[in-house]
């Protein structure tokens, strides 16, 4: 992989700041390192969740996922670029 000019830590230190993904005000809840990749939650909408059976339970913050790192791992990702910090 190549250097490049952040770190896991400096991406973890971004954890629970708001931004917007695409037009949609979410909050940052997780770092994966797979990827690595960002959790976003949404702020306004919410998801039906389902149980094991696929019965409908309980409504959830919608979240979404987005990748730093481009499917060639040497630049950054278009959607991590296009997120909007609040």
């Amino acid at each position: 992989m190549p250097e490049l000019d952040f770190s896991m830590e400096q991406l973890r230190g971004m954890i629970g700041i708001e931004v917007k993904h695409r037009g949609i005000p979410c909050r940052v809840i997780e770092v994966l390192d797979d990827g690595p990749t960002l959790v976003l939650q949404d702020l306004n909408r919410r998801d039906m969740q389902t149980d094991q059976y696929g019965d409908p339970r309980r409504r959830v913050p919608a979240t979404y996922t987005v990748p730093v790192l481009d499917t060639d791992c040497r630049s950054i990702h278009p959607d991590f670029l296009g997120l909007d910090l609040q």
